[in-house]
């Protein structure tokens, strides 16, 4: 099995410790999607506020800080179609995060839950939507809450 995940960092302290939350996560997306054999993968930037907050200026025209940014590769149809195809040749990137590792902290606070729940959380919320899912409208959200929540309680990570 091919790696499933590269992380970077960008202007904050590498911790091995986020690395193990998020391999473990993805590991599990993979799993329960059966993308393992796909040879997909994902980047992965953790970062900082300031850093996030100029992503979202630049690529959504949006100017202000968020917890998480999700930039899928493929269009949902087009990723369910090769899907059932099994058409993965060569490697490819299913998509990008970056995740703000101080907004993680933050909401682990503030939702009185662990760092790991809110950090394997973050991962895969944004794993589905490099799967192409979305929460906007309730009918959507409908389809991915359950998701997010099957591969969380599959590592056995609750609130």
């Amino acid at each position: 099995m091919a790696e499933l995940c590269e992380i970077q960092y960008l202007d904050i302290k590498e911790d091995n410790k986020y690395n193990k939350i998020i391999e473990t996560v993805i590991k599990e997306c993979f799993k329960v999607e059966n993308l393992l054999d796909s040879k997909l993968y994902v980047s992965i930037t953790l970062t900082n506020p300031e850093n996030i907050r100029k992503f979202n200026k630049q690529y959504r025209n949006i100017d202000k800080e968020t917890d998480v940014l999700s930039f899928p590769m493929f269009e949902k149809s087009e990723l369910d179609k090769k899907i059932k195809n099994s058409d993965f040749k060569n490697m490819d990137i299913l998509g990008d995060m970056v995740i703000s590792i101080p907004r993680v902290k933050e909401q682990a606070k503030e939702y009185e839950h662990s760092f790991e729940r809110e950090l394997s959380y973050m991962v895969v919320h944004s794993f589905y939507h490099l799967m192409g899912y979305d929460h906007i409208k309730e009918e959507d959200k409908a389809k991915m809450r359950p998701k997010e929540e099957f591969v969380l309680n599959n590592l056995k990570i609750h609130r």
